[in-house]
């Protein structure tokens, strides 16, 4: 970012600590004066894979504080602060971004606690796309499919296979750079006509195919 012209900070915190959530808010209006845009990209996966039949609560309550209540809860204390800008005309709009999972609506019997955070986030786009359009934000939500990352290492041969044997259409692994290119268009403002859109980040994989 600062080779590209730009200011950039980096602030450690937890989106599932209500006081790190105000912190970091906090640091981001201190250091820039402003805020236009939330992405809400921080997520865990189940803690173990665990049949559906054997989830823990322990897995459950960490995996929803990180996926599903800190980023409700941290768009809401951004949406607050948008509003309030945009009210006194030092900002003209803000976007949030919802960065969730084919998980939403693809069932993995044992991840079951991380399935269902990422569905309960499409809601949560089409809440807060409803509740701020008005204010002149925009919500969307962003859904990869199979990205190469520390959190799909372990199961890495898996879906070497089933992309192989045509899990997408487009029969390979999607880069971290493919959802940051998306994050960015939707970020841009060059959709000011929709709100609460789902882009999919998938190779294809939410066609229906027969």
């Amino acid at each position: 970012i600062v080779a590209a012209g730009g200011q950039a900070m980096a602030c450690r915190a937890s989106v599932a600590d209500a006081g790190d959530r105000r912190q970091l808010v906090e640091t981001a209006l201190h250091q820039f004066g402003r805020v236009d845009l939330l992405v809400n990209n921080a997520g865990i996966t189940s803690q173990g894979r665990r049949d559906l039949l054997e989830a823990t609560e322990e897995s459950w309550d960490v995996v929803f504080d990180t996926n599903l209540k800190g980023p409700f809860f941290l768009s809401q204390l951004v949406a607050r602060e948008m509003v309030r800008q945009i009210e006194a005309a030092r900002i003209e709009r803000a976007t949030i971004v919802n960065v969730s999972s084919v998980s939403a609506y693809a069932v993995s019997t044992n991840r079951a606690d991380y399935c269902m955070t990422k569905a309960a986030m499409r809601m949560m786009t089409w809440l807060f796309a409803d509740r701020l359009a008005e204010q002149n934000i925009r919500v969307y939500e962003v859904c990869p499919g199979v990205i190469a990352s520390d959190m799909t290492a372990p199961v890495r041969e898996k879906y070497d296979r089933l992309i192989a044997e045509g899990l997408s259409p487009i029969r390979r692994w999607g880069d971290p750079e493919d959802v940051a290119a998306a994050v960015a268009t939707l970020a841009s403002g060059v959709f000011p006509f929709s709100t609460g859109d789902c882009l999919n980040v998938d190779g294809g994989f939410h066609i229906r195919r027969l």
